[in-house]
């Protein structure tokens, strides 16, 4: 049965704890239950590239922020050599070590976007740019407005980036009082306590629709277009999770 407490990562420096376990899956090490990425590479890759639609293109320039050593951060660097593309990888050096080597790979160490202080010149520009399943870290423990604000000076001309994967607490709230989400808790969740209906209580220390339409409004004002998008229904958590996709002009 699964428990969601014991993939709660509240840190950077948990993280890094969490990839030096040897007991732990790749998936795993990255905070999610093999049940739920086990697998599903190719499907939440097929889903990234429908919004990150550049990725098709041979010799174009990525940034992966925080993409870990799970089997989807794999897969993207098994993908981006096949297509020779150049791939930059943020992270922890616990995470990055464990990326293969290529010459097509650049890794840079540490939090971001703390990590670009030590360098001489700014990466990129950057034709795409993906932070997966990285927001709800970010807004728990630094500055998620600062983060996206970083990012999108990395942005080309006609750059995309995709902030994926974003836990939405009040999207949840509005999925598990449907009558899907009661369905849905009794086949994963059925020992644990059924969720209260709060649609309208604050969630400290998580993401709901305030921040979703606050970062869309904040680059849409900078400039930029931004969209919130759903995810693909067949992906493991398209029910209580969406992503914004960002668009240098």
């Amino acid at each position: 049965m699964l428990n969601p407490d014991d993939y709660r990562v509240e840190s950077y420096e948990a993280f890094r704890e969490r990839a030096r376990n040897p007991a732990l899956s790749p998936n795993e090490r990255c905070g999610f239950p093999d049940a739920f990425r086990a697998g599903r590479s190719q499907a939440i890759f097929a889903d990234i590239d429908s919004k990150l639609t550049v990725l098709g293109r041979p010799g174009i320039k990525i940034l992966d922020i925080g993409g870990g050593c799970s089997e989807l951060a794999q897969h993207i660097v098994e993908t981006t050599a096949r297509e020779r593309q150049l791939l930059t990888a943020i992270d922890s050096p616990e995470m990055l070590t464990q990326l293969p080597e290529s010459p097509h790979l650049t890794k840079l160490e540490g939090p971001f976007p703390g990590c670009l202080k030590a360098l001489t010149h700014a990466p990129g520009p950057f034709d795409a740019i993906l932070a997966y399943s990285v927001a709800h870290h970010v807004f728990l423990e630094a500055n998620l407005f600062a983060f996206v604000d970083a990012a999108v000076q990395l942005l080309g001309e006609q750059g995309r980036f995709l902030i994926g994967d974003i836990p939405n607490a009040t999207m949840r709230k509005r999925f598990m009082a449907s009558s899907a989400g009661e369905a849905y808790h009794a086949a994963h969740y059925a020992h644990l306590p059924a969720p209260k209906a709060q649609a309208a209580a604050l969630n400290p220390g998580e993401i709901d629709d305030g921040v979703v339409l606050g970062l869309v409004a904040r680059m849409r004002a900078a400039g930029l277009h931004a969209f919130v998008v759903p995810q693909a229904p067949d992906l493991p958590m398209a029910n209580r999770r969406e992503d914004i996709l960002i668009v240098r002009p």
